[in-house]
């Protein structure tokens, strides 16, 4: 699966609603969308549904789903930078339907990051499928060959359309993943994506070009009170890495796990005992006084990987207070390291929450 904050301006959006029952021992977590519309009155369900494509490309009716873009960018003249995109949804039964985007833009040669913000109540969903949603002046719009993405910012503006290489990965084998006991969601990565377009950056229309991962995950499910790191990485060798390790409230793991995707398109189910990630520093927030763990060793054991994380800029930090209230940093990052004795290197991205208190109300 991968990450994402449970929108905290849900919770005063919904004030006063009860939280769901507890779930029967035994029985798993509730997935498969309700025939009501979403609710958090929820019966868990025997069985998960398959994954189907194109549909699942779409929206579904349930309490919480996101489509994530990061990816890495190079201009004619060789400038880096790297981008995040994000789509949030949100519905309780009752209640209008909200919409969150954030985009980031690391300048990577600059050292510096920006971002912005957008949200938004609806009476209903959008269109489940072809895909389009709009959060205010932001836009993402896919078929499931091409994505399109739009975010205009003061600070920059993004216009990207992105083209998969690879079919999408189902994590966990059937594509229904758990990150905590009694929690999952469905999830799928397209772990590899082309991407051509235009980034408007201090009134120079740069165009460019690059790698992307989308990430898809949606489901019955509400976010506790922990957190959890996340990596996409993507070597130059055709090697694509997803690694989701868990935390509770004290910050203590709880469950790590990933998904492996070889160079010839063949895809491994990584548990806690196939991998091992190792922090190698922190860095401290100055504008929200969290500490976040800053560069990584991680080992996959099965495949004799070894590989050395470190940010490109260590503030990539996002300060989301008017759409989701959440503070989390969502970076890009260098990787290099060993196969083996073969040298290996590439990059990525990774996400941190649960580290900065929430804001105050």
């Amino acid at each position: 699966m991968r990450r994402r904050v449970f929108l905290s301006w849900l919770a005063a959006a919904i004030a006063g609603c009860r939280t769901p029952e507890p779930q029967s021992p035994g029985m798993p977590p509730t997935a498969v969308p309700s025939p009501r519309p979403a609710s958090l009155f929820l019966t868990p369900v025997p069985a998960i549904e398959a994954v189907v494509f194109p549909r699942d490309y779409g929206s579904h009716d349930v309490l919480t789903e996101w489509w994530y873009y990061t990816g890495h960018l190079v201009t004619r003249v060789q400038e880096r930078f790297g981008f995040e995109f994000v789509i949030f949804q949100v519905q309780r039964y009752g209640y209008p339907v909200l919409y969150a985007a954030h985009a980031a833009l690391t300048l990577i040669d600059r050292h510096a990051f920006r971002w912005d913000e957008r949200a938004i109540a609806l009476p209903s969903r959008q269109a489940s499928w072809p895909l389009h949603l709009t959060v205010s002046d932001w836009m993402l719009e896919s078929d499931g060959s091409v994505d399109r993405l739009f975010a205009r910012s003061h600070a920059f503006s993004l216009q990207l359309t992105l083209t998969p290489q690879r079919p999408p990965i189902l994590h966990d084998g059937d594509g229904y993943f758990t990150w905590a006991p009694e929690t999952g969601s469905y999830y799928y990565s397209r772990t590899r994506l082309s991407v051509d377009g235009m980034v408007l950056l201090d009134g120079d229309t740069l165009t460019v070009s690059g790698l992307a991962w989308n990430d898809h995950q949606w489901g019955n499910f509400l976010l506790g009170t922990g957190g959890w790191d996340w990596f996409g990485l993507q070597l130059h060798d055709g090697t694509d890495l997803m690694l989701w390790q868990s935390r509770d409230a004290r910050q203590r793991p709880i469950q790590s796990s990933g998904t492996l995707v070889h160079p010839d398109g063949s895809v491994e189910t990584l548990d806690a005992q196939r991998l091992r990630i190792v922090v190698d520093g922190t860095w401290t927030s100055p504008h929200s006084g969290a500490t976040y763990p800053s560069g990584w060793r991680i080992v996959v054991h099965s495949d004799e990987l070894e590989l050395v994380v470190t940010p490109f800029v260590l503030d990539q930090e996002l300060q989301t207070i008017r759409s989701t209230g959440v503070i989390y940093w969502e970076g890009a990052v260098d990787v290099r390291g060993r196969r083996r004795s073969d040298p290996v290197e590439g990059s990525g991205y990774v996400e941190l929450t649960g580290y900065a208190a929430p804001p105050s109300p």
